[in-house]
């Protein structure tokens, strides 16, 4: 490990590239303490207190920046849904589907076509927000401009305005994200999800040390505390072991001899990330829908699409589910690896070239993501369940979560980050062979 961190440490084209990726996080950090023009902070502050989990998940996406209504505070999360919205159409819309296999050129356009897409969706998530904010009993206007406005129309172009601020500010965090890509260390619109998630850290832990340890009160505080702490990290390694599980499937080459040392590797979670982000949006359209009304008359929707509510966790348990198993047999394709091998001359031992290789790999396939599915689905309830027996309330529940979406996307962005630096200092290394 030692010599892995040596390697890439003494390679000066990577630290360049590191730099200047921590330069463009610092900037995004500074830009998120920018609040929206003529906008009251203390709105959104009430209105967090009394929303539920969906809103407390784009704070941390966004690392908080949701709390103080910066120009930062939709983060790059409209970015993240416009590409999944695309994935999806490209299997019904002809025209993208004819883009995905134009290869870099088609690659170009649907880039193009989700960047639009994404800052339509932050006008509309903006706008949508600042709506349901305004339904509460303050106002989101600051109180000098609440005052001079007599016109009930005037009052909807200022929120237009705030609106378009915060679209603008999405599309400043996608062109980040392209930039860490093209020169920094790569994965840079994950990167910057990572970024906002654990700036959101400390308030976890200063909230269990203001609970535990600051107001303690019977020694039990100490014991629950500290279970919380072994909790956590306990749950940090099972999903950093899930993380990297494969299953490797051998496979032979017809003109190769003797024995082969190469296979398929399918990870034991093949959907990611995406099927709970998937199923907490459809949620959220519903209670977003019920916000932006005006109208707080709407308890049997609540009831039904919180997923702190029975009916409600049911139905999110159902959705990551379905989803698990739709994006893992999207991502691997059986179908499309019975060609491949048959076009590269190989076979999987045992296993009969086409139509066998094909159903082989969906039985498979469909093993393997029964495990993954239930992996994601108890990492998903998690904080919904250790909230619960905990007791955290609140503002409480919004700050600790233990497991869930956060750690998911934290372990496997790091994941990829650091393969991708090994192999940039591996390639360094080798290229230097021929200087």
């Amino acid at each position: 490990m030692w010599l892995r961190i040596k390697r890439v440490l003494s390679n000066k084209t990577i630290m360049l590239r590191l730099a200047f990726t921590l330069l463009i996080l610092l900037v995004v950090r500074i830009l998120s303490h920018i609040t929206v023009p003529l906008f009251n902070t203390q709105a959104i502050v009430d209105f967090m207190r009394s929303s539920g989990s969906f809103v407390a998940i784009l704070n941390n996406f966004s690392g908080r920046s949701l709390e103080r209504f910066s120009i930062m505070a939709l983060g790059i999360s409209p970015y993240i849904t416009a590409s999944i919205a695309l994935q999806l159409l490209e299997m019904v819309v002809p025209k993208l589907k004819e883009w995905g296999e134009q290869g870099e050129t088609g690659k170009q356009k649907i880039n193009q076509l989700t960047r639009y897409l994404a800052i339509g969706l932050a006008f509309i998530q903006g706008y949508a927000l600042i709506i349901g904010v305004s339904s509460g009993p303050g106002t989101v206007l600051i109180p000098s401009l609440e005052a001079s406005i007599t016109a009930g129309g005037m009052r909807y172009l200022f929120y237009i305005y705030m609106a378009l601020v915060m679209a603008g500010g999405t599309a400043i965090m996608i062109w980040f994200g392209s930039l860490i890509t093209k020169k920094g260390i790569g994965n840079g619109t994950s990167l910057l999800i990572v970024a906002g998630i654990v700036t959101s850290l400390p308030a976890m832990w200063t909230t269990l040390w203001d609970k535990y340890i600051v107001n303690m009160s019977t020694g039990w505080d100490l014991v629950w505390f500290i279970t919380i702490i072994l909790l956590y990290f306990g749950i940090l390694l099972g999903v950093v072991y899930m993380q990297i599980a494969t299953r490797k499937v051998p496979i032979q080459y017809a003109n190769r001899q003797g024995k082969s040392d190469s296979h398929i590797p399918i990870k034991i979670n093949s959907a990611g990330v995406i099927p709970v982000i998937f199923a907490q949006t459809i949620l959220s359209l519903p209670l977003m829908f019920t916000s932006s009304s005006g109208n707080q008359d709407h308890t049997w929707l609540n009831n039904i699409f919180n997923s702190q509510k029975p009916i409600g966790f049911i139905i999110y348990v159902f959705l990551i589910i379905v989803f698990s198993f739709f994006y893992s047999f999207m991502q691997v394709n059986p179908e499309k690896i019975a060609d491949n091998l048959a076009n590269s001359n190989a076979y999987i031992p045992g296993i009969r070239p086409h139509q066998d290789t094909q159903d082989f790999m969906a039985r498979l396939l469909f093993k393997i993501t029964v495990i993954g599915t239930a992996y994601l689905v108890i990492l998903a309830i998690l904080p919904i369940v250790t909230a619960i027996v905990f007791g955290f309330q609140g503002m409480e529940a919004q700050a600790i979560t233990l497991g869930g979406t956060s750690l998911l996307i934290i372990v496997g962005v790091a994941i990829e980050t650091t393969q991708q630096i090994e192999t940039d200092a591996s390639q360094a290394d080798y290229s230097g062979i021929f200087k």
